[in-house]
């Protein structure tokens, strides 16, 4: 499982490759509304952890501390910091 938030949006972008390259087969019996409900998951989870960098970096220009942005985030600030320093500078 991706841990990084580069190995997220890596992996969200190459599930999301291989949703659109996806051509069902009858071997396949998968059913089409639980494929496209993954898709949708995928994509959204995505774009929430780019919402959230785009967030962190708003927050860090106004001179928010890395303690209060992982309290939002739902982490300790060192984890927060740890994980997001080097997307938002």
């Amino acid at each position: 499982m991706p841990r990084s938030v580069e190995e997220i949006l890596q992996h969200a972008d190459e599930l999301a490759a291989r949703f659109e390259d996806y051509e069902p087969s009858d071997a396949d019996d998968l059913d089409a509304g639980a494929v496209a409900a993954l898709r949708t998951a995928v994509q959204e989870r995505s774009d929430a952890e780019r919402r959230m960098i785009d967030a962190i970096r708003v927050a860090r220009g106004s001179g928010m501390s890395w303690s209060a942005i992982g309290l939002f985030v739902g982490t300790t600030g060192e984890a927060a910091r740890q994980r997001y320093s080097d997307k938002v500078a």
